[in-house]
């Protein structure tokens, strides 16, 4: 599962552009021993029914998001930079100076020096407006012979493996997601389910509400990364989840009131195999369930997600031991869940 992970981190997929992860996705599928029915939607995103050595009344559903935070060009200056916004949730703070692949290309995130700032300017971000992509052109003829307008650009990042069962990269919101479904489709499952890679998650959960209207599932997991506060200097009941703790459960986020049935039960089965489990301790953020439980006349919808340090940046850390405890976790819902009463 880790090469799985390395090579879809090394991907580009930008919301939107998510064609070359589709791919590497459809093949690995192609490739399962499991009996898969694959299709893609005209979003572009891909729906694999499993069959399972059993079949069951309910239909459910796994869905994890293939695309990422980047930037996308919308103009170039007559010096020869480009002009860009984020696509996503991207903090300002993390892209000043950090290298970007655009089009095979690598460019420098630039701004202001600090010895031009004025003294206001020294103590604040810069914001999207006061920063442009250095490409190392001299005219904006050169630099649109680089990039056009409607090109993406994403961290230039290098997968790796830290000290301590650790792994760092760009893209594992929500690579590590697509990488636990596919390993959901390695082999055949105890009851029938149906994967989803989604499409346009970081611009409004858009994939998700078409795929869910098509697929139109009784219960839905969403499998996502999630933001851990873990680090030096916040307080431990800021925390929200712990890199190494395990797999984080949501109760509440901004989108979704999970279901309390669902959420019960993913403990159970987490302590009944041996996988240590967290609560999500802050209500915030938001995943494709924001979208998925309110698909037709409702679906009862769980997250699953793997505390993340970093998100959204070119660094993101996730634990080895959280993904594979998860795809453990994953594995023996597909029979809970097909047995789970229907009652809400």
């Amino acid at each position: 599962m880790i090469d799985t992970l390395k090579k879809l981190c090394s991907i580009e997929g930008v919301s939107g552009r998510e064609n070359k992860v589709c791919e590497f996705i459809l093949a690995r599928l192609k490739a399962s021993p499991a009996d898969i029915d694959v299709s893609v939607d005209a979003l572009g995103n891909v729906i694999a029914d499993v069959k399972g050595n059993n079949r069951t009344h309910k239909k459910i559903m796994f869905a994890a998001h293939m695309d990422e935070v980047g930037f996308i060009i919308t103009d170039a200056t007559d010096d020869g930079y480009l002009r860009f916004s984020p696509v996503g949730g991207i903090d300002s703070a993390v892209v000043f100076g950090r290298r970007v692949r655009i089009n095979k290309h690598i460019g420098v995130i630039a701004g202001k020096a600090v010895h031009q700032c004025k003294d206001d300017e020294k103590n604040t971000v810069p914001d999207f407006d006061k920063l442009l992509i250095d490409v190392a052109a001299d005219s904006r003829e050169d630099a649109l012979k680089i990039a056009r307008p409607g090109d993406v650009a994403v961290f230039d990042s290098e997968f790796t493996i830290l000290p301590g069962g650790l792994i760092k990269a760009r893209a594992l919101d929500d690579r590590a997601g697509c990488a636990l479904l596919l390993y959901l489709a390695s082999h055949t499952p105890q009851y029938d389910i149906t994967l989803t890679f989604t499409v346009q998650e970081e611009v409004g959960l858009r994939g998700a509400k078409t795929a869910a209207f098509g697929v139109s599932p009784d219960i839905a997991v969403v499998v996502d990364s999630t933001t851990a506060a873990d680090t030096a200097g916040v307080k431990p009941e800021k925390h929200v989840c712990r890199v190494g703790s395990g797999p984080v459960i949501s109760f509440m986020d901004k989108r979704t009131l999970y279901d309390k049935n669902l959420y019960d039960q993913i403990f159970c089965t987490a302590q009944r195999e041996g996988v240590a489990v967290q609560a999500k301790t802050a209500v915030a953020g938001g995943n494709d369930a924001g979208a998925i439980h309110l698909s037709r006349t409702g679906v009862r919808v769980a997250a699953v997600s793997l505390p993340c340090r970093y998100i959204h940046s070119p660094s993101s850390v996730i634990s080895k031991k959280d993904l594979e405890q998860t795809a453990k976790l994953l594995d023996s819902l597909v029979t809970d869940f097909a047995a789970i009463e229907d009652t809400v």
